[in-house]
């Protein structure tokens, strides 16, 4: 089997699949919200429908929650080679605010942009329009050989934007189903449009809310205060102690299993060009802050960081209302890295706030949910695929990143199924990914097809898929 008529075949598709694409976002599957539950369903039907008639055998798998979606090539591979698992998720956040967007959410456009043509809706590249790279590819293998070089197994489910309840549970109970040597993603950037990117390193993560009670009731703060515990001055002297004036986190320990950058790996990140500015400007901002001392590739994929993701107490309305409010509650996050363990962290954060609610507050800790850090050696054999496969589409070699993001999946799948991830995306850090005005560049998408055919090609070639295997000579 060649490769290279496949990629004619992709170039003819093109318009169908960016049909395709357009189609899938129109449905509203926004996982976190139970009133689009039926959407959610919608979607997964479709995305099996989709899979059906590329043709696979596709099915959903029904669980405590939402469904997964599970396919196969039921007209099987030749014998020999790594087993693939190909993973992603077809629900999406929700799009509030949502006067902010240019055009409806779920009404996708296709607009002018500085790299040419993107599509603007929600979930454009998160994760549906970076799932449907991968998908495209399958389709066009299939349509132009009629089956694939290696055994390919398809799962995507639909709670990744929430907590993923279901997935540990789905994985061990269908380990037999889902068993392969390598799984492969794409939920994670490039560098730049022209420039690919395999990503060797994810941030953990520890996911927290923490509720503080005084009074029984709203108080009158004339007549109360200055007399009685305010939770919302308390909540905030204690969130305002979690950094110092360096920006390093205060928790004890915290930094103890930080597993620090080698100077190659610095010079290495040095090099890959990328544009600080023209980072911080797609956030509207112009100056990087952070822990002190360390530059900010640095800060995003070997630091760790703790952040206050919202918080709330007290009236909220229009206009004033003097109260001293019963309640305050934050939101919390600690994105971990190699080696830090997210059980430590949980239980030196929940101490730290324990220890330091003031006197005649009762506190309370809720976990969220823990998603240990990922590291992979960058000359791993299936990121060297990987590399060869980007040199045969972009027109600069792929370089190897860190991504400040956490994707549990990646954990899980070593820790239950026993295989590594290939990370493999092709957004873009002006992608807007949970915010008003989501986008993919068409570039973006079309390169991210190509990639993944000849992907498949390079590993049916090489049998590269562990990280600590040598391809046969």
């Amino acid at each position: 089997m060649r490769a290279e008529p496949i990629l004619a075949a992709v170039d003819r598709g093109l318009d169908a699949a960016i049909g395709r694409w357009q189609d899938f976002l129109r449905i509203p599957s926004v996982g976190t919200d139970p009133a689009h539950d039926a959407d959610i369903r919608r979607a997964a039907l479709w995305l099996a429908a989709s899979l059906r008639d590329a043709g696979f055998a596709a099915e959903l798998a029904e669980t405590a929650g939402h469904p997964m979606v599970l396919a196969s090539d039921p007209d099987g591979p030749p014998a020999g080679g790594p087993r693939l698992l190909y993973y992603g998720h077809y629900d999406v956040q929700p799009v509030d605010p949502l006067e902010l967007w240019t055009s409806p959410p779920f009404e996708p456009v296709i607009v002018e942009g500085p790299a040419g043509r993107r599509m603007v809706a929600r979930g454009a590249v998160d994760n549906k329009g970076q799932l449907m790279t991968w998908v495209e590819a399958l389709r066009a293998w299939k349509a132009v050989h009629g089956r694939l070089p290696l055994p390919v197994t398809i799962f995507v489910e639909g709670e990744e934007e929430g907590t993923s309840a279901n997935l540990a549970p789905f994985l061990t109970s269908h380990k037999e189903r889902l068993a392969a040597d390598l799984c492969i993603v794409s939920d994670t950037n490039m560098v730049g449009v022209d420039r690919p990117a395999v990503t060797t390193m994810l941030r953990g993560i520890v996911d927290v809310e923490v509720v503080l009670d005084g009074p029984s009731h709203d108080l009158h703060s004339g007549l109360y205060g200055g007399a009685v515990l305010n939770p919302i001055n308390a909540l905030v002297d204690l969130l305002a102690g979690l950094h110092d004036a360096d920006g390093r986190v205060t928790l004890p320990g915290f930094y103890e299993a930080v597993r620090e950058p080698s100077a190659a790996e610095l010079e290495a990140w040095r090099g890959i060009g990328f544009d600080d500015a023209a980072f911080l400007a797609s956030a509207g901002l112009s100056t990087s802050t952070g822990e002190a001392g360390r530059g900010l590739l640095e800060r995003l994929w070997s630091r760790p960081t703790l952040d206050i993701n919202g918080i709330a107490g007290g009236y909220q309305g229009e206009g004033s209302k003097t109260i001293i409010a019963s309640r305050a509650r934050a939101k919390l996050s600690c994105r971990l890295v190699a080696d830090q363990d997210p059980d430590a962290v949980f239980a030196a954060l929940a101490r730290y706030l324990q220890n330091r609610a003031p006197q005649g507050a009762s506190i309370e800790i809720i976990d969220h949910g823990r998603g240990r850090p990922i590291r992979f050696p960058t000359d791993a054999p299936f990121v060297e695929a990987a590399a060869r496969a980007c040199a045969r589409v972009f027109p600069h070699p792929a370089v190897t990143i860190g991504c400040g993001a956490s994707i549990p999946v990646v954990a899980a799948m070593q820790e239950i199924l026993g295989i590594d991830s290939l990370l493999l995306g092709f957004g873009l850090d002006d992608d807007r990914p949970h915010s008003p005005d989501e986008k993919f560049d068409l570039a973006c998408f079309e390169r991210g097809i190509k990639t993944h055919v000849c992907l498949l090609d390079e590993l049916a070639r090489s049998g590269s898929h562990r990280a600590n295997e040598e391809p046969p000579p």
